[in-house]
């Protein structure tokens, strides 16, 4: 990871010398999911100051960007040691802005490794509510305590006020805890998102992997192998963001292999339509499972931070929409398993095998009427109750 050039930290003030939210959301698809939360929250309250450490989704939706955290994102215990002293310094200047700024409320969104600890350096200063201060402080996008380290919990529910769930099992995750947890359906799921991706029979090959410059550099040669061997048709590869596609461009890609970014990168700047894919587990995943496309899932990490991992994680299955249907949608090759001729095979599968095309369509029928809005409301119905409470 290169190092933003602004070190040491100097977060700017507030725009206007107030803020009523800050927002942070650490990786491409927190800014994502943020942005929305954002957008529609203030078309209710227009008037409000919002302030992030996010990225360019949450600046397009009206946020003060103090720092764009999605160009620092990282994967893995062995790249977070790496890169030690930059999260310390990013640490340190953002719990002081937050107590020179005090905002009304903040709003922590997945990136737990630093938010949870934000949280509890919030209530030992006496900041946050919890801690006998001003700053309500609330979480959306719960982290996974599900699969590992369920016992952050009881310190979540004694440092946060709130939190905002996006899959509807999490709730039950903290019964036995004092935190109000909601299920306010999934952003992939809400009326008026567009889905980067879209499923039609005679597509191009999606190769989707990830948005982590380090995961992939490692998945990424695999997925390209995959595809070659295959040896039919065209493929597209999605990226979110320059760095990423100047790393994909310094390999060697086939004349039959493009690169085009995520958001509109189908005909006419709409939704890329695929006939199958081959994807890292992460956000796009998601999006992919819920279009209905065909595939597989690709991952390779660090072998000392996948080994820890397997030690750690109580999982079946690294993919959400695996997890959430309890069966592999997306079967998953993982580490070395990750070959050319097992993920070649598979692109035939989606492509040739009609009834491998149909289970895949049904189960994406089940995870949208799974994922829905409840009746309680949205995402940011559940914010604007923070902001009142």
């Amino acid at each position: 990871m290169a190092e933003p050039a602004l070190l040491p930290f100097g977060l700017p003030p507030p725009t206007g010398g107030r803020v009523d939210l800050l927002v942070i959301a650490g990786e491409h698809s927190g800014d994502e999911h943020a942005a929305r939360l954002v957008r529609d929250w203030r078309a209710r309250r227009p008037g409000v100051a919002v302030a992030a450490l996010g990225g360019p989704e949450l600046a397009a939706a009206g946020a003060q960007v103090l720092h764009d955290l999605t160009a620092s994102s990282v994967v893995g215990l062995v790249e977070v040691l790496k890169n030690y002293s930059f999260f310390r310094a990013l640490f340190a200047a953002t719990l002081g802005w937050i107590e020179e700024h005090r905002p009304r409320l903040l709003c922590l969104v997945d990136y737990p490794g630093f938010n949870l600890r934000l949280a509890a350096a919030l209530r030992e200063r006496g900041l946050s509510r919890q801690g006998g201060g001003a700053t309500r402080v609330v979480y959306y996008i719960s982290p996974q305590i599900w699969a590992w380290k369920a016992g952050r919990r009881f310190a979540m529910a004694r440092d946060l006020d709130a939190l905002a769930a996006i899959f509807p099992f999490e709730p039950k995750c903290y019964a036995d805890t004092t935190l109000p947890v909601e299920f306010v359906g999934h952003p992939f799921v809400a009326p008026d998102h567009v889905s980067p991706v879209g499923y039609a029979a005679e597509g191009p090959v999606l190769l989707l992997p990830g948005s982590r410059r380090q995961a992939v550099g490692r998945i990424f040669p695999r997925l390209l192998a995959g595809f070659v061997a295959h040896g039919e048709g065209e493929a597209v590869v999605l990226y979110p963001s320059e760095s990423i596609r100047e790393l994909l461009a310094s390999h060697a890609l086939p004349a039959n292999v493009q690169l085009r970014p995520v958001a509109g990168g189908g005909e006419g700047g709409g939704p890329l339509q695929a006939s199958a894919v081959l994807t890292s587990s992460g956000t796009m995943s998601m999006h992919c499972a819920l279009a209905g496309i065909p595939g597989a899932i690709a991952y390779r990490a660090n072998p000392l931070t996948y080994w820890l991992g397997r030690m750690l994680v109580k999982v079946e299955y690294l993919g959400i929409a695996n997890l959430l249907l309890g069966e592999p949608m997306y079967p998953e090759y993982l580490q070395e398993a990750a070959t050319a001729s097992a993920l070649a095979a598979e692109l035939r599968a989606a492509r040739q095998d009609p009834e491998r095309r149909e289970r895949t369509a049904t189960r994406a029928r089940r995870l949208r009427a799974m994922l829905s809005v409840p009746a309680s409301g949205t995402a940011a119905d559940w914010l604007e109750r923070q902001w009142v409470a």
